[in-house]
């Protein structure tokens, strides 16, 4: 680069031929004095050494020469400043480049090298060269390093040493040298050459601003060295790292051009301040709608806090992508649960809220929650220390009054609980490498349409994905893969959970999930559950099976279609309830299970796939849908598919409406489950009262509670041999368990029908 050539820029002064009226003898500004007419200067035509010259007499301890013209210093750019001297008679002196740093409001700009290397005359006549570099950047060889701050400066020279010596000078040349340091043919920019220092404590953010202004297009070279800048810095341009940056915490480095995590990890010398570092700028509004790790393993060895890294927000609705990356969790005590025991007051007529909290201040916001009469996956959503409360995301369904809670904040390789509100944000081909010291996603407080997708949670300790707020509304769930901690453990004695969603409209799809104790667990409406293949299995013969999915909606609303449920079951409950017991409203029901693959290997004989567990009285069945699924037992048999669990409460039977259960396969399952359901009965007597059983393929060990077809199967015949022309009238709900139909003839007979029953009323 030289800029008398690309820009047509004069930098060398005129010569002393035309004039010594630009020449001062002060620092060269205007109306300053100058060398016209001066008694100790004249300028000489004719020299043996050179063609015109300025012959100066030193009378001051220093004697200046300066050009009052304002030679411009460009950011990047590298002036050579050259003059031939003799001593002509007199004492000898010393001779120096000098010059005087200007700003662009013509001000000086203070604290500046401005002279060169001194070089002292030892003979008379000898033509002596004395020279110096003047320049933007920190470089060896450049003898006045002058920053951003000056524009321009005069330049000239000092003499110094004993006075009453005659010196003869040259014409000066000032030379554009930047090639020496920077070519043209270089497809970057330097750092360096606009000021930057790299001592880690300088600032250096106007150096890296100017460069990247320069830059126009081509790639910007932070070489070795540690920069620190102060504020925000946005390139514009390409950025390569020898060196490093420092930071504030709250400050933003912006890598237009290459915004990726291996970029970021350059710049900043450190993967875990890098993630933070670049989801920071991803969340400010970067012109990227993604994160790309480029395939980098990053070490975790405390949790990323993501609203912590941002800093300036805690709420964020546009989409943003974290993509192509794993995280692998380094083991310390960073992971260690926050746990915090206190005894508290619920009422359930405020019934997310716990009241007269003792320890309220060391209480973590999105701590899982555990008690008497506390249900499964209740976290801390709020704290308020003022009043003592903690707010909850679910209801208890038995806490009332004061007793002691375990509070337990988990800690999260990715934890996004500080944002207030977050949506849209998406995690794809993410593989978290928990190895059982760190859980693996905690979701915002609020928000909707979080997806993770692609990607993998290996061996997380504690939780999977958490929501300890509503920041899973349509949270999207798909084709993913996860691993339990606990594998080798029965699978009663797992306390793993992998994902737990408190809101409406998940969609959780094409998942492969191991031995967790739970799969889901779900507190919301309008779920899809799809593809998915969950197993909790074990090495144990007879084994106990744990929940897979469980609803704690009472009407869930939600399907569940076309899953591999693999040695596990699908539960409903109303543990969220602060009034467990059914006075008003509805109960279970909405729940659609069709085109299921159901599978168990080496269970207990009374394990059953779909299981209800009412936590208060009063409940029943209304509106429940289970088809086409496939229902098999292996290395063993069951008893049958559905169950109630009655630890809590049993349901109340009378009640049902709504169910079909039909068009489903059962192999080594006992009790054979349908509804509407066909019983094939035979009356080998003569009897006017055929008592028809239809227990044990009832739903849920149901009632025989509505009749819909009764067909002769063959001649029905009377006593004496005779066809027996008239229909009976049924009587349903008899027995001493309610499960029997009974045909009352008008006259004593015997044969076979096909009788048809429902355990519910349809409508």
């Amino acid at each position: 680069m030289n800029k008398a050539i690309t820009d047509g820029l004069v930098f060398t002064p005129p010569e002393f031929a035309s004039g010594l009226n630009v020449w001062s003898s002060q620092d060269g500004l205007a109306g300053q004095d100058t060398y016209a007419n001066a008694a100790n200067a004249a300028f000489v035509p004719a020299d043996a050494d050179f063609s015109g010259c300025l012959e100066l007499e030193k009378t001051t301890a220093t004697q200046k020469l300066r050009y009052m013209g304002q030679t411009p210093i460009l950011p990047g750019c590298y002036l050579r400043i050259t003059v031939k001297v003799k001593a002509m008679s007199g004492n000898l002196m010393d001779v120096r480049i000098a010059g005087w740093a200007g700003d662009s409001a013509d001000n000086h700009v203070p604290g500046l090298v401005e002279v060169g290397p001194s070089v002292t005359l030892t003979s008379y006549g000898e033509v002596v060269t004395v020279s110096a570099i003047v320049g933007t950047g920190v470089r060896s060889g450049v003898d006045m390093q002058w920053g951003s701050a000056p524009v321009y400066g005069h330049f000239g020279l000092d003499l110094t040493g004993p006075t009453g010596g005659v010196i003869r000078i040259d014409d000066f040349q000032i030379e554009d040298i930047t090639s020496a340091f920077l070519r043209d043919m270089m497809d970057w920019v330097d750092v360096k050459d606009y000021g930057a220092i790299g001592d880690g404590v300088t600032d250096d953010q106007a150096a890296f601003e100017a460069a990247d202004t320069a830059a126009n297009g081509r790639r910007v070279l932070i070489s070795a060295g540690t920069y620190y800048l102060a504020d925000h810095v946005t390139f514009e341009n390409p950025v390569r790292f020898e060196g490093t940056v420092a930071m504030p915490v709250a400050k933003r480095l912006v890598l237009r051009k290459n915004f990726d995590l291996p970029t970021y990890i350059n710049a900043f010398g450190d993967e875990e301040l890098a993630i933070k570092k670049a989801l920071q700028t991803l969340l400010n509004y970067s012109d990227h709608e993604s994160l790309d790790m480029c395939g980098r393993r990053v070490e975790l060895t405390a949790p990323v806090d993501v609203q912590a890294a941002v800093a300036n927000r805690d709420t964020f609705e546009s989409r943003r992508v974290l993509h192509n990356g794993q995280f692998n969790i380094i083991a310390g005590p960073a992971w260690d649960a926050d746990v915090v025991t206190s005894t508290a007051t619920y009422s359930a007529a405020d019934p997310k809220t716990l009241t007269a909290v003792a320890n309220v201040a060391n209480i973590k916001v999105g701590s899982l929650v555990e008690g008497a009469g506390v249900g499964r996956e209740v976290y801390v959503r709020a704290v308020n220390i003022g009043a003592g409360t903690v707010t909850l995301n679910h209801a208890l369904y038995g806490a009332a009054g004061t007793q002691t809670y375990t509070f337990k904040r988990f800690k999260y390789a990715l934890d996004f609980g500080g944002f207030v509100k977050m949506s849209r944000f998406e995690l794809d081909q993410i593989e978290l490498l928990c190895n059982g010291d760190a859980s693996g996603v905690m979701l915002p407080m609020d928000g909707r349409m979080f997806q993770i997708r692609n990607s993998s949670i290996s061996r997380p300790k504690d939780r999977g994905i958490t929501s300890a707020g509503i920041g899973c509304q349509d949270i999207h769930i798909d084709g993913n893969q996860f691993l339990s901690n606990e594998m080798g453990l029965r699978a009663q004695d797992r306390t793993t959970v992998m994902l737990n969603v408190n809101k409406n409209d998940a969609k959780i799809r094409n998942n492969q999930v191991h031995r967790f104790a739970h799969f889901a667990v779900i507190g919301g409406t309008g779920t899809i559950m799809t593809g998915n293949h969950w197993y909790q299995g074990d090495n144990e013969t007879a084994g106990l099976r744990t929940a897979g999915v469980v609803f704690t909606s009472r009407t869930v609303n939600s399907i569940v279609d076309g899953n591999y449920v693999d040695n596990a079951f699908i539960e409903m409950t109303n543990e969220h309830d602060a009034n467990p017991d059914l006075v008003s409203g509805y109960s279970f029901g909405g729940l659609t299970i069709t085109d299921n693959v159901f599978m168990a290997s080496d269970a207990a004989n009374w394990f059953s796939w779909i299981v209800i567990t009412p936590y208060g009285t009063g409940h029943s069945i209304d509106g429940l849908t289970i088809t086409g699924n496939s229902f098999r037992a292996v290395a063993g048999t069951i008893t049958r598919a559905d169950r109630v669990d009655t630890t809590h409460a049993d349901l109340d039977y009378w009640s049902f409406r709504n169910i079909l259960f039909d068009g489903n396969t059962f192999h080594g399952v006992n009790e054979r489950v349908q509804s509407p359901t066909t019983v094939e009965f035979s009356q080998n007597s003569n009897a006017t009262t055929w008592k028809v059983p239809f227990a044990p393929h009832l739903p849920f060990g149901g009632l025989a509670r509505r009749v819909t077809a009764i067909v002769a199967d063959g001649q029905i015949t009377s006593g004496t041999a005779t066809r027996v022309d008239v229909m009976p009238y049924s009587e349903r709900t008899k027995g001493a368990n309610f499960d029997e139909v009974w045909l009352n003839w008008p006259a004593a007979c015997r044969g076979k029908v096909q009788v048809t029953a429902r355990v519910d009323r349809p409508l």
